[in-house]
Order: structure tokens, then C-alpha cells, then sequence
């Protein structure tokens, strides 16, 4: 909750996985996380800490993508998962799994995710209806305290957009770094983004 007792949405990024480090497009494939995104997942548990406040009761909801990759950030963060949700599941990517934006554009000039189709993967449309329905539930949810939804970059992104009324292409316009969080409240009602992107500092 916040200061003035209104509950809200977490969101948190996997952490770091040796093809998210080099811009490989990773949707159905289980990367597993790093040294270093292992690290990074387990300093982000004293961010959410600090964010939701010494006092704040445990979050009503954790959900993770099924990926192994969000379920081991979570647990490295010290989240008690309720569950792992396939509607959490990082955008499909299709023919373009595994690849990153530079050898996509040497056959689909311009591409990008937020602008252009996936051949054999799912639409901005797809991805904002799964969205949606995540945000269904977790609206029922929110009168009983905070939520934490652990999942993907292109995917945590849509949640953002879509929560504040945007399109899915909206998400381009917020970065969403390895083991960064986001928090989405709302004011009098009217939802609003309260934090984008924070990024936790592994000590040296």
C-alpha cells in the first residue's frame, strides 16, 4: 500500500539471462538467469521492501510467468509465488525467437515489436487481450492488499500500458531493465503510474 492506504500492482522483470544480455528475443525458450541476473534478482527484494515499506502486510497476490527465468527471480527476490500464470508468458516472438533486432531488419527493415507483425507469433492486439485479462483479476484482488506480477520485459510493458488505458504499442514509450520494477496505482480511482523502472544496485 501506499501512503495513503491504496493498494498496488509490482511489477518485476526476470533478471538477467545470457540472450536478454545480448538482445536475443527470448519468448517460449527457458533461458535460465545468469550469475549476474541472479544476483540482480536477489537485490530487488529489498527495493520492493523499501517500496512497500517496513510495515506493509505480505502482498495479497504473486504471480510469475512459467518460465523459469521469472519463477527463480522471484524466489531469489524471497517472493512466496501463489502461482505461475501462463498469461504472464513474455510476448510469443514466433519465427523471430532467438534473434535480435539487427539480423530481424536484415530481412524487415524497420522492424519492431511494438510496430510491425511477428510471422508465426502473437499481434499487439493478442498480447494486450492477455493483459487485460490479467488486470481483470488482479482489480478483484486489489481491495485485499498489494499484487505482484512476475514476469518479462515486452510483456510487463503491455500490463503498464494497458493499465493506464494506452495500446500495447504504448509500452515502447517505458524501459524495463533486468530485475527493474514498476508500480502502477491510481489516484481517487483513475489508474495512474506511480514508478517505472527501478533498477536494483548489486554491491560490489
Amino acid at each position: 500500500m501506499d501512503g495513503a492506504g491504496i493498494c498496488r500492482i509490482f511489477l518485476l522483470r526476470h533478471g538477467e539471462t545470457e540472450w536478454s544480455a545480448t538482445g536475443r528475443h527470448t519468448g517460449r525458450t527457458d533461458v535460465p538467469l545468469t550469475d549476474h541476473g541472479r544476483a540482480l534478482a536477489r537485490a530487488a527484494g529489498p527495493v520492493l521492501r523499501a517500496l512497500r515499506g517496513p510495515a506493509a502486510p505480505p502482498p495479497a497476490l504473486v504471480l510469475t510467468s512459467p518460465r523459469s527465468r521469472a519463477t527463480t527471480t522471484a524466489e531469489l527476490a524471497g517472493l512466496r509465488i501463489d502461482r505461475a500464470d501462463d498469461r504472464l508468458a513474455e510476448w510469443d516472438y514466433g519465427d523471430y525467437e532467438g534473434r535480435t533486432t539487427p539480423e530481424i531488419r536484415e530481412t524487415d527493415p524497420g522492424w519492431t515489436i511494438w510496430s510491425h507483425s511477428t510471422p508465426g507469433g502473437e499481434t499487439a492486439e493478442q498480447v494486450a487481450s492477455r493483459a487485460d485479462a490479467v488486470l481483470a483479476e488482479v482489480r478483484e484482488v486489489l481491495p485485499r492488499g498489494d499484487v505482484v506480477l512476475v514476469g518479462h520485459g515486452h510483456f510487463s510493458r503491455v500490463l503498464l500500458a494497458r493499465w493506464i488505458g494506452l495500446p500495447a504499442s504504448a509500452g515502447v514509450h517505458v524501459a524495463m531493465d533486468a530485475a527493474a520494477w514498476s508500480v502502477l496505482g491510481n489516484e481517487r480511482g483513475t489508474p495512474r503510474l506511480d514508478h517505472a523502472n527501478i533498477v536494483p544496485v548489486v554491491p560490489g
